[in-house]
């Protein structure tokens, strides 16, 4: 979901890497209906494990909970979203945690100096 907002808000300004420790087999139905209400499609998307390219490529590191599971390089800028996991729940249940993710981005977007396109 973070990957979505940031791919729309910034406009193609910023390249965005998505992966995960432990990624799904598919993307979450409910996630996928909760990024459409905000007009973002995800359900092309496909889980995949973070790659030593995908960090060494990156400026900024958001992690979600993945703890020494996800690699660590030095002078990189990691940031470390607790968030709650969406597998398993409702659609409204789900979407509180988009919102979150929502703000999070509007506001690493802020810290970076960059305005959202919407």
């Amino acid at each position: 979901m973070a990957a979505g907002f940031m791919r729309l808000l910034a406009g193609g300004r910023v390249e965005v890497f998505s992966g995960g420790s432990e990624p799904a087999h598919k993307i979450n139905p409910g996630v996928a209906q909760a990024m459409l209400e905000k007009g973002i499609d995800i359900r092309g998307e496909h889980p995949r494990h973070w790659s030593d390219e995908m960090v060494r490529a990156a400026d900024v590191v958001v992690t979600m909970g993945c703890g020494d599971a996800c690699p660590v390089y030095p002078a990189k800028r990691y940031l470390d979203w607790e968030v709650d996991d969406p597998a398993g729940r409702t659609i409204e249940e789900i979407r509180p945690i988009r919102d979150d993710l929502e703000h999070r981005v509007r506001a690493l977007l802020a810290d970076l100096d960059i305005e959202p396109v919407w």
